[in-house]
């Protein structure tokens, strides 16, 4: 891997790791405009309820917060889907889905046993979105740090869209924000994507947000079995596929509030394993470039 990848990886395995007592908050400064202006009160769009669309949501004891999120997400979109994929929470966040399963049909549930990562569950939620002929998946954390108030935002965006494209939750575009978050994981956060951004030529700005709108015919255009990341490395690596591919990023300004209950899935071994997926992609880019494929 070269130096960057490494001078990467020694700063974000570092910044993660800060203690909070140790961090002070730190303004965000978005660094450029968004392709759009956020849509306004009278946008033609801003009544849409949903259609066609399933919120993909993966669980790891979330019996705090998920219930809340889905009747939220429901409150404000009637017609929408919602898909948690659990991994055996013991806090019992899969017999609750269990549970209301059984009287909302627009609520659906998919069991696995164990931890197997954000980037399996997900790529699994895409796989049952197509097979169940949907127009768009939703992926969002089951914590309120993905409002669901804002979710009009990348819908009415992707709504817009006249070919394949994904639309992204952005904190680090002008009206983006952070909040609730120590100097540590801001530090962690830019560090890591402006190496995405920089070492896999990516226009996008916030590569490792999850808060995304992915329509119908950009995911069958990307090769989701061929996504190698399991964890959370594979935000990154499906925007590289995506830019392969030739797939337009949009990117929309969002508020990123830290979750208040329950406990952050992320750590330094996810960190590491993020950078070694990002190095090992960027060298497959440039190799791919000397041979003369994109």
């Amino acid at each position: 891997m070269g130096n960057s990848a490494v001078q990467g990886l020694g700063i974000w395995a570092w910044a993660v790791n800060l203690p909070d007592s140790q961090s002070k908050t730190m303004n965000q400064m978005p660094s450029h405009k968004p392709d759009i202006a956020v849509p306004s009160s009278d946008d033609p769009l801003k009544d849409c309820r949903g259609e066609g669309c399933v919120a993909v949501v993966a669980t790891y004891n979330e019996i705090e917060n998920l219930p809340r999120l889905v009747e939220r997400l429901h409150q404000l979109f009637p017609q929408l889907s919602v898909l948690v994929i659990d991994d055996g929470s013991p806090d019992g966040t899969g017999t609750w889905c269990d549970q209301f399963q059984e009287t909302h049909p627009w609520f659906h549930v998919l069991h696995r046993s164990g931890k197997q990562g954000l980037g399996s569950a997900t790529i699994l939620g895409f796989q049952w979105a197509l097979k169940k002929g949907l127009d768009r998946v939703l992926t969002m954390d089951a914590d309120f740090s993905h409002s669901p108030d804002e979710v009009i935002r990348l819908l009415q965006r992707s709504l817009q869209l006249t070919s394949p494209g994904i639309v992204i939750g952005s904190r680090y575009v002008a009206g983006g924000e952070i909040e609730g978050w120590p100097l540590g994981r801001r530090i962690a956060s830019r560090c890591i994507n402006t190496f995405a951004r920089i070492w896999l030529r990516l226009a996008s700005r916030d590569n490792s947000g999850a808060f995304r709108c992915y329509d119908r015919a950009a995911l069958e255009k990307i090769d989701l079995p061929s996504i190698q990341n399991q964890g959370y490395g594979y935000l990154e690596e499906i925007l590289y596929l995506a830019r392969r591919q030739q797939i337009p990023l949009h990117e929309v300004p969002i508020t990123f509030r830290d979750r208040v209950a329950g406990e952050s899935k992320i750590n330094a071994r996810e960190a590491i394993n993020t950078v070694w997926t990002l190095g090992m992609l960027g060298l497959k880019l440039r190799i791919n470039k000397l041979r003369g494929r994109s």
